[in-house]
């Protein structure tokens, strides 16, 4: 396919997504450096191999993998052009968003309340990457819910039509790619010790 065939909308639409997928891409590799250094660690003598993740964190993907479905679901309400139900939808991704962040802390709270810090003299590699790791996360949601407040505003305005949802696209892009790198962090987390 010729990238420079087109009207003026499709070019731009394909390059608003080539330049998103250029920082999802930067963003796996932030995580793939990570997780390698976690990996290289366990095999430090410190290292906590016993360690589980508290269960706020088990609540929290439950919440972020529902977000995923209820915005495939505004998607699909907004291809009918049904700006409620796509409003309803959008509005829900938010929420469930906003509860995976609650759970989030809830589980950093655990970990306090058990005794691992992230900093101090109480401190371990093994729990200062968790954080490291699981709060960069949490950042990146952070801004995927940014993204969801602004495609709600802009659903709200009217902008998007089925014919003309390059924004709405563009966040749930993004969206999807947080929930599944949280999925995979927490299976890489269950897994490697």
């Amino acid at each position: 396919m010729d990238l420079t065939q087109g009207t003026q909308y499709e070019k731009h639409a394909r390059s608003r997504k080539m330049m998103l997928w250029f920082g999802i891409i930067s963003m796996v590799m932030t995580f793939a450096g990570l997780t390698s250094a976690y990996i290289v660690s366990s095999n430090r003598p410190d290292w906590i191999s016993d360690f589980n993740l508290p269960m706020p964190f088990i609540y929290s993907t439950v919440a972020v993998v529902l977000s995923s479905i209820t915005i495939i679901a505004a998607r699909f309400f907004l291809k009918k052009n049904d700006r409620s139900k796509t409003t309803l939808f959008l509005g829900l991704t938010v929420v469930l968003g906003l509860v995976f962040v609650f759970f989030q802390l809830e589980g950093f709270q655990n970990f306090i309340s058990s005794g691992y810090y992230v900093t101090g003299a109480e401190s371990t590699i093994t729990t200062s990457f968790i954080y490291v790791i699981v709060l960069l996360h949490l950042l990146h949601l952070s801004a995927g819910i940014i993204v969801l407040l602004v495609v709600m505003t802009n659903q709200l305005r009217g902008k998007y039509t089925p014919q003309q949802m390059l924004g709405f696209e563009l966040g749930e892009i993004f969206w999807h790619f947080v929930d599944i790198l949280w999925v995979l962090l927490l299976f890489f987390f269950a897994f490697v010790k």
